[in-house]
């Protein structure tokens, strides 16, 4: 009887997708096809924008519908304005907020099957209401009756087991059916993503694993202000970890209230990211959204007055390290704007043309093209905003689409966290504008390029020959050359701060 009942559901669900993906692909050609017969741009801009809203209304009725893995994909469109119209990124924005709640009795069973206990048997006490709740998981506060210490419980929904597979598959037959009637608008990448991310977001084991790698690593580098919570135990569907809290990085109150300043905030944040994507062996942590990282004050710490808490560590990349080399002597081209070297490096990055060159550039800066030729330092004005969705909005979505799905995926979830970086110090509304977190970034670019410079004297001889000495000088200079100009603004923040100026 239960094998019948899976068995229709997964008709059900099958149907669902499969059903409106046919209905939504059929109104789409008749919409161009009238397009085709009228030469009225603002007509033809009406009917495309209803055809839009209509599909995304009815996609959004199977991804609630279905649950699962659906409301992650739907939570992940949602946030790409960048990339997808208006009309559907706007009717998944409720996706965010209703993330399933499963039930203290099938989180019960599960804990039951998984470790052969009861949950009564290993905590004193265990809160019924999860104190918050995503899309694959949530998570309760805990007490484990052996040392009374206070933990936060990470469990998966139960139900995700039974139909992830085929909600991974009917994703991608999705994205393939899409390409195959609207070739120009190639998102196979974005299935393929998700084929390789879910699996291992769905390992709490590896999970634990990641955590305690990014600790280890950070522990050398106690200057940067980086709390990863301690992991107790981890099992497939259960991670076990401190209990640590904090607020978000976005709660202005919080963070005025407690002295602590914002631009502090954000140039421990560029620190931390920039360490971890050209730091040498460095994990790269690669869901790092506003709601994976918390703020909480610390009195005690030497510096800073905050500690940044970084969350879910269920997808981490490594970095190969010639592409974290190339890729730091492309941000330096872009902060000396030398539109050449840019070139040169994007094309060692990511196999990118001359003609793609000004899209990707773009793309990775998140900056107009023309700015990029004077300083991509300067303050992102609302005119720079506008030029760039008006610009997505006269054709260059297409261009966009399949330059993403060409780009090395590593290249994608990089751009993820420059994303991150960027959004987080807009929404601090720090001081000194995006000036410091560049500077930030130079100083660890340049690092990576004067680590490569010193492995190439080395592989010549002795560091002591008279040539090999006046090598590693050049290259120190120029390395010392991006540490003084940020540790000369940074002093003349501290100074600013010291006598009141604003």
């Amino acid at each position: 009887m239960e094998e019948a009942s899976h068995a229709y559901e997964a008709v059900e669900r099958t149907g669902r997708v499969v059903g409106t993906l046919a209905v939504c692909i059929n109104d789409y050609r008749v919409t161009l096809n009238e397009n085709e017969k009228t030469e009225d741009e603002e007509e033809q801009n009406t009917r495309l924008k209803a055809c839009h809203q209509r599909c995304a209304n009815r996609t959004l009725k199977v991804l609630e519908k279905n649950g699962s893995i659906f409301i992650k994909l739907g939570q992940h469109l949602s946030a790409m304005n960048y990339l997808l119209p208006l009309e559907w990124t706007s009717t998944f924005i409720p996706l965010q907020d209703r993330c399933p709640v499963s039930s203290l009795e099938s989180i019960e069973k599960m804990f039951i099957k998984d470790t052969g206990e009861q949950l009564s048997d290993y905590f004193s006490e265990f809160a019924a209401e999860p104190i918050g709740a995503a899309s694959l998981a949530q998570v309760h506060i805990a007490t484990i009756k052996e040392t009374g210490q206070k933990v936060a419980v990470k469990v998966q929904h139960p139900a995700l087991a039974e139909w992830a597979n085929l909600d991974l598959a009917l994703t991608s037959f999705t994205f393939s059916a899409l390409k195959r009637f609207f070739p120009e608008y190639d998102l196979e990448w974005l299935s393929a993503e998700m084929d390789f991310s879910i699996p291992q977001e769905l390992d709490f084991a590896l999970e634990g694993q990641n955590a305690m790698r990014a600790k280890e690593y950070f522990s050398h580098i106690p200057e940067l202000p980086l709390v990863i919570p301690d992991v107790i135990w981890a099992k497939k569907r259960i991670l076990v970890m401190e209990y640590v809290s904090g607020n978000r990085p976005d709660d202005l109150d919080f963070l005025d209230s407690n002295g602590i300043d914002r631009d502090e905030v954000s140039a421990a944040l560029s620190r931390i990211f920039n360490e971890m994507i050209f730091g040498n062996n460095a994990p790269l942590h690669c869901d790092p959204h506003g709601g994976n990282i918390a703020i909480r004050k610390n009195t005690k710490r030497r510096g800073a007055n905050f500690d940044v808490v970084l969350f879910d560590h269920g997808l981490y990349r490594d970095i190969p390290l010639d592409l974290r080399r190339s890729y730091a002597k492309l941000w330096l081209a872009v902060i000396d704007a030398d539109e050449p070297r840019m070139r040169k490096y994007a094309k060692e990055v990511a196999g990118i043309t001359d003609a793609q060159f000004p899209l990707f550039a773009s793309a990775i800066t998140g900056r107009d093209y023309s700015v990029l030729k004077k300083s991509v330092a300067m303050a992102r004005s609302a005119t720079e905003k506008k030029t760039i969705n008006d610009a997505l909005g006269e054709g260059m979505l297409q261009q966009l689409v399949q330059l993403l799905g060409q780009v090395p995926r590593i290249i994608l979830l990089i751009l993820k966290t420059n994303d991150l970086t960027r959004s987080l110090d807009e929404n601090l509304h720090t001081r000194q504008g995006p000036v410091r977190t560049f500077l930030i970034l130079a100083r660890y670019c340049s690092r990576t390029v004067f680590e490569e410079q010193v492995e190439h004297i080395r592989a010549k001889g002795s560091l002591f020959w008279p040539a090999n000495s006046l090598r590693l000088l050049g290259a120190w200079l120029g390395y010392m050359r991006v540490e003084l100009k940020l540790e000369a603004f940074e002093w003349w923040l501290g100074f600013k701060s010291v006598v009141g100026m604003t």
